[in-house]
C-alpha cells in the first residue's frame, strides 16, 4: 500500500518555526512575560460548529496572553458580548481562558495564529499560516457561515477557499457565497475601530444579526 502524505494539521506547534520574525518575537515575549501563552493560539470551539469566525492574530495582551482567540482586550469585549447576545456563546465572559464560557454552534479562529509586532502580519507571514486555515475550515462538516473580521481575515479566507479577491470584494456588511458557504464581512472589532468609528457596536450587531437570521435559531 502507498505511502499517503499526512493531512494539514489544523493548528501550529507551540514552537512552531515557519515564519522566523514571530517566532523570534515569540521568543522575546517568553523572556520578558514567561507566564503568558506566548505561543500560537488555536481556535477556540467545537469543529462541528456551522459559524466560524476568522480575525486577524492574537493580540500581543490579549490572546498572546491568554491562550484563547480575542481574549483579555477589548476587541474581546465586544466580540463576546454580541455572541452572548445573539445565542452563539453561553455564560459569562470574564477575559480569561478558565471563565466558563462556552461557544454555542461557533468557532473562533484567526488568519494568523501567532502574534505578530505591532500586530501587522507580514504578506508572507499570512500566506504561510494559511494552511491551518485552510484545515481549520476543511475540517468543519457542518460550516454554513464565516464571519470574516477585516480585509486581511477576508482575504485570506477567500484564498483558502479558492476563490479570487474580485469574486468577492471586502465591504462591510456584505454577504459573499462560496458553494455552501456564507461569507459576512465585518470590520474588525479592535479598540480603533470602534474608537474612530469605523465601526460601531451596533454596525457590529448587524453583522450577526444577519447570521443568526440566515442559521435560524
Amino acid at each position: 500500500m502507498a505511502n499517503l502524505p499526512a493531512p494539514a494539521a489544523a493548528e501550529p506547534d507551540r514552537n512552531c518555526p515557519l515564519c522566523p520574525r514571530l517566532a523570534e518575537f515569540r521568543a522575546q515575549a517568553r523572556a520578558r512575560e514567561p507566564s503568558w501563552h506566548n505561543s500560537p493560539v488555536a481556535s477556540f470551539g467545537s469543529a462541528a460548529a456551522q459559524l466560524l469566525i476568522v480575525g486577524l492574530a492574537p493580540g500581543l495582551q490579549g490572546a498572546n496572553r491568554t491562550g484563547r482567540p480575542f481574549t483579555g482586550d477589548y476587541a474581546g469585549d465586544l466580540l463576546y458580548a454580541t455572541l452572548l447576545e445573539y445565542g452563539f456563546a453561553k455564560g459569562v465572559y470574564q477575559a480569561r481562558p478558565d471563565d466558563g464560557l462556552k461557544l454555542v454552534d461557533c468557532r473562533i479562529s484567526n488568519a494568523v495564529r501567532c502574534v505578530p509586532p505591532q500586530n501587522k502580519p507580514l504578506p508572507v507571514e499570512i500566506s504561510t499560516c494559511r494552511q491551518f486555515l485552510a484545515t481549520t475550515i476543511a475540517t468543519m462538516p457542518k460550516l454554513r457561515a464565516i464571519v470574516l473580521l477585516g480585509r486581511i481575515a477576508h482575504d485570506s479566507t477567500l484564498k483558502a477557499l479558492g476563490l479570487r479577491n474580485g469574486a468577492a470584494p471586502f465591504a462591510h456588511g456584505a454577504v459573499h457565497k462560496a458553494g455552501a458557504i456564507r461569507l459576512y464581512d465585518s470590520y474588525h472589532c479592535s479598540r480603533y475601530n470602534t474608537n474612530t468609528r469605523v465601526l460601531t457596536p451596533e454596525m457590529f450587531r448587524e453583522v450577526f444579526a444577519k447570521v443568526r437570521k440566515d442559521l435560524g435559531s
